[in-house]
């Protein structure tokens, strides 16, 4: 293999065709691709390419990656989400090997954008947190070009998920050994859904209607948008079990420091799957702390108008921070997100938060905004047949260069 041929290995990806895809381009640049299939559900995106089935024990996959890495002379390993079991042992032992990792996920600016890192993302991410370097380098950056926009799509999303988690009734005797990195089973969690957003549905007039009463009136309202439970950022990247956690350490601090006058927004995630009863645990939460009137939970709505709107929003670590942002909002952190920069973010305790709220300096953030987007983002997206295509052939060429944007900045 020539100098500038390189060798891919690719593990698991999401519940699309995005890696298969990338892996076509690859291979007609002229480098060698292999990939390892964990599950039926990746037999079924990848097929018909060739790949290495791992069947066995979790614990025998370190002996496998390194053989690999060897025979194979793999320079650029390949992955979806640095924090699944699956991806654990590839992350760490890596470098030792001379093989470079680049992680996908989620975007850090959505929807119009993936990300794609080396060596980690989110937690793990190369980003730098010294407000001055964002200063220093985004200051000789130019703004992102335009992204070609597509439109993303919820139910192409679904039916992936579907189809991949369908494939995956060969596992037990396919994959023996294999077990999901979510912890709710896709038959429950699929029920879950349709309850719901049958609930949704009738709900939205009246959840309309608070939101409107909300943005219309003169009292302030700080927001709390929450997270999944199964998400990476907080079981990987917070100090927090779950987001019950989250809810009552922060009622707590509003109730004995927030200005009487204020409300607190609670919004549930769009994808959460109702399994928790958040209504019911915060009302009690309420009832126990004397916030009666003061609390406020949502099930849906267009969280761009309630940031737009809020006096202060509190996050974990979710990249509605990164929106809040956007829209001068005051934010704090409850965990060390990319985006927790002084001068960005509250650095005081949230205790403090509530009466100091300081916005966040919109030029630091456009420096922040023009680095993060040039080191890490990838225009495209997971599921949509057009987005993917255009993440496909974006990946590609940063893949196939010596060094990643974020490295060349760095």
């Amino acid at each position: 293999m020539s100098a500038d041929k390189r060798s891919f290995l690719f593990l698991q990806g999401p519940c699309s065709l995005l890696f298969a895809r990338i892996a076509d381009r690859l291979r007609n640049y002229g480098h060698a691709v292999h990939k390892i299939n964990f599950n039926s559900g990746d037999v079924a995106y990848w097929s018909p390419r060739k790949a290495i089935w791992f069947r066995d024990k979790l614990q025998d996959l370190p002996e496998l990656l390194e053989s690999i890495w060897v025979k194979h002379g793999i320079s650029d390993q390949v992955l979806f989400g640095d924090c699944r079991p699956v991806h654990k042992a590839a992350a760490m032992r890596a470098e030792r090997f001379g093989v470079r990792s680049y992680v996908f996920d989620g975007g850090y600016f959505r929807p119009l954008w993936i990300t794609l890192e080396r060596e980690g993302v989110n937690g793990h991410s190369l980003l730098p947190r010294d407000p001055d370097w964002f200063r220093e380098t985004g200051g000789r950056l130019p703004e992102p070009p335009a992204p070609q926009r597509f439109k993303p799509s919820f139910t192409t999303q679904a039916t992936h998920d579907v189809l991949y988690h369908l494939a995956g009734i060969g596992n037990p005797v396919l994959f023996p050994h294999y077990k999901n990195h979510v912890p709710v089973a896709a038959p429950i969690e699929y029920a879950a859904y349709l309850k719901r957003f049958s609930l949704l549905k009738l709900n939205k007039g009246k959840e309309e209607r608070i939101i409107g009463s909300l943005l219309s009136d003169t009292a302030p309202f700080f927001l709390l948008p929450l997270q999944l439970n199964s998400d990476a950022q907080i079981i990987n990247h917070s100090h927090f079990e779950n987001m019950s956690e989250v809810i009552a350490f922060v009622m707590r601090s509003f109730a004995g420091h927030a200005p009487t006058h204020t409300r607190l927004v609670i919004k549930n995630h769009p994808l959460d799957i109702g399994l928790v009863n958040y209504r019911q645990n915060i009302a009690r939460l309420a009832h126990e702390l004397d916030l009666a009137g003061r609390i406020v939970y949502i099930e849906s709505g267009n969280i761009t108008d309630l940031l737009a709107h809020a006096a202060g929003t509190v996050t974990v670590n979710s990249t509605s921070g990164s929106a809040a942002l956007e829209l001068n909002c005051p934010i704090i952190t409850l965990a060390d997100p990319i985006y927790n920069l002084p001068g960005l973010t509250f650095q005081g305790h949230l205790d403090e938060f509530w009466a100091l709220l300081p916005r966040p300096d919109a030029e630091l953030f456009s420096c922040f905004r023009k680095t993060v987007m040039y080191g890490t983002q990838i225009n495209g997206s997971l599921y949509c047949n057009y987005g993917t295509n255009l993440a496909a052939e974006n990946a590609a060429r940063v893949l196939e260069a010596e060094k990643s944007p974020l490295e060349e900045l760095l």
